[in-house]
């Protein structure tokens, strides 16, 4: 999953960013732990052990966060962007003094740039950090920047030194394939911004810009807040399956794992009982998108959000969902009735198969009928052992071997985040990833890719590194254990390296399309393809080994485990079509024909087939595609 913030036309294109500079190397084999195998290479050692030597110093002095020094203490964060507002103000008058020509785009993607480079990183920052001072000086930054790009967006100078460009098809035709893409892209967003109109329904569209921004933000940071509800009203024997805090219990996930039905069906009902201010904003947000969609000339939001990807319109979407939807209806059937059926086994007083069943259930089904038992496979799959697997795969497929640094202080958020240089055999370093894998409080559920600086080439013949975090919420190693992951969690490391190693390798020449920063219904694709690795035999049996004896995990229970992933794949993918439609949905004709709810409710019974479960939004797992 890409990471949450956008901005558009000057700003980001498909994903959060910022700059980080080596640190110097060798976490690597020089540090081992009691318990552990010490035969790991220096990639595999770096993630297989707690973090020892220098701890997160709060208090002293800091480098700056990714290595940038005003990010040394929240205020900083009103530093860069003021530097940034500048630097974007002399960019503006210089663009609109030179004759036009591919220099014209150059100075448009080092705007963009000049942006991104606070936006993107604040982006992250205001969901991630542990501080809330630095949380909040991040949001500001976000708010600050967001409203100078849709400013932009709205320039008619500005606008008017690209379309002299544009507007000369001798120009035009001299520019190279990349620079004229880029050049129609910054057009295309003077378009959906509303250019075209009169300078105060203009400055209606920047208005309504920033406010769907604002809300927006409020409604992605609610969806992570936990529920609570009082204690007497569970039972209690099942209170020790969530945090109990005074007379309350709190449920922060919907557990849906758990073999206690009782435990699923409680998490389910109270993590998704709606918050009335939740649904305000959002059915507010879907308003002002309707409205600004409706104000620069397209029918829909969801007709504005759709133009220029691959899709093109959402006639094709729907199209597409119900036919997947129809293909796959026999399948989800017959998975449905394998779950009813495992369930009814299991607990034959309440077999009626409900929203909360399939996950758990599907595990059971691959653990009987492929002899599949997470618990046995959680050895083998030590963190160290699957970012040994990742290196090795990337090497043989792509020539890049990953180094672990040790990051300077104050360049990270945390402690336990690790820094990995992305080398290239021919090409050299390409880039930084930065891995916030464990778990803490405040953190977000969500397995996300950020990226923090988008990859360009400078005018003085350099390349800027792109930099990116991966963010995961993995138990923490101790001193005798390595992180052990489950087969699911090793899938969505991978999941998210595809986006990593799609960010590393995205080497354009304009930051604009660097990478992530392309058709949103594209950017998944390489991070599914990687996803094909860790469920083919051929790969899992090169890394999967015992974290304490090394032995490898044995041919015949890595066939069971890669063919255990066919099991319920219909029923998953048949919620995702619910979550996409209903997205389309609540993005198509305003006003809506019924409440966002019971919206709701019609589209589940439509596309997914389990029953709705009164009280409950889904609005914490469905990601609104049409906001990216």
């Amino acid at each position: 999953m890409l990471g949450a913030g956008r901005l558009r036309g000057l700003g980001t294109r498909a994903a959060p960013l910022w700059p980080g500079r080596a640190g110097s190397r060798g976490l690597g084999a020089r540090i081992r732990a009691r318990g552990v195998s010490t035969s790991w290479s220096p990639v595999g050692a770096a993630f297989n052990v707690k973090p020892q030597g220098r701890r997160l110093d709060l208090f002293g002095e800091r480098r700056g966060l990714f290595g940038v020094p005003e990010l040394s203490a929240p205020e900083g964060f009103r530093v860069a962007q003021e530097n940034a507002l500048r630097k974007a103000d002399l960019l503006v008058q210089r663009v609109c003094s030179v004759a036009p020509g591919p220099q014209t785009v150059l100075i448009f993607d080092e705007l963009s740039d000049s942006l991104c480079r606070v936006a993107d990183l604040a982006d992250f920052v205001k969901i991630a950090h542990p501080e809330p001072a630095f949380r909040e000086a991040a949001e500001e930054a976000c708010t600050s920047i967001g409203t100078a790009v849709e400013k932009l967006n709205t320039n008619v100078e500005l606008y008017r030194s690209l379309q002299k460009l544009l507007a000369d098809k001798k120009l035009v035709d001299s520019l190279d394939p990349e620079t004229r893409r880029v050049a129609e892209l910054f057009m295309f967003d003077f378009e959906i911004s509303g250019i075209h109109l009169d300078k105060e329904k203009r400055k209606r569209a920047v208005d309504l810009n920033v406010k769907i921004l604002d809300l927006s933000n409020t409604f992605l940071m609610g969806t992570n807040f936990p529920n609570k509800i009082e204690k007497h009203l569970l039972p209690e024997h099942i209170h020790q399956n969530f945090v109990v805090a005074g007379n309350h219990v709190i449920v922060d996930g919907l557990h849906a794992e758990s073999p206690d039905d009782l435990v699923r069906e409680a998490a389910y009902k109270i993590f998704l009982h709606p918050n009335a201010g939740q649904l305000r904003c959002l059915e507010e947000l879907l308003s002002n998108r309707d409205l600004l969609a409706k104000l620069v000339g397209y029918s829909t939001y969801s007709h504005r959000a759709l133009q220029g990807t691959l899709a093109q319109s959402p006639e094709t979407v729907m199209q597409f969902l119900e036919k997947l939807s129809d293909k796959l209806s026999e399948r989800t059937i017959r998975d449905f009735e394998m779950i009813r059926g495992m369930k009814m086994k299991l607990n034959p007083q309440n077999s009626e198969l409900m929203p909360w069943d399939p996950p758990y259930y599907s595990g059971v089904i691959r653990a009987e009928r492929y002899n599949i038992e997470p618990s046995l496979y959680c050895p083998f799959f030590s963190l160290g052992a699957c970012m040994e697997g990742l290196n090795t795969l990337f090497g043989r497929l792509l020539g890049i071997t990953l180094y672990a640094e040790q990051p300077a202080k104050g360049e990270v958020w945390c402690e336990g985040v690790r820094k990995l240089a992305v080398v290239h055999e021919s090409e050299g370093l390409l880039g930084y990833i930065y891995c916030d894998f464990f778990q803490r409080a405040g953190k977000p559920h969500q397995d996300c890719h950020f990226t923090i600086r988008g990859g360009r080439l400078k005018e003085d013949g350099d390349y800027q590194l792109p930099v990116v975090v991966l963010m995961l919420n993995l138990p923490h190693p101790s001193r005798n254990l390595p992180t052990l992951l489950t087969p699911g969690m090793m899938e969505n490391l991978f999941h998210e390296m595809g986006h990593a190693m799609h960010s590393m390798l995205g080497r354009t020449r304009y930051q604009h399309v660097t990478g992530t920063r392309c058709p949103t219904d594209f950017a998944e694709v390489p991070s599914i393809l990687m996803e094909y690795f860790a469920n083919d035999h051929r790969v899992v049996s090169q890394f999967a080994r015992h974290y304490q004896t090394g032995q490898s995990l044995p041919k015949n229970m890595v066939s069971r485990l890669c063919e255990s992933k066919k099991v319920g794949a219909a029923a998953d993918m048949q919620l995702q079509v619910f979550y996409a439609a209903l997205d389309q949905i609540y993005h198509g004709k305003h006003p809506l024909t019924a409440s966002t709810t019971d919206i709701l409710r019609e589209t589940q019974e439509k596309f997914y087939g389990l029953p709705y479960v009164p009280n409950t939004v889904c609005f914490r797992n469905v990601l609104l595609l049409t906001t990216l």
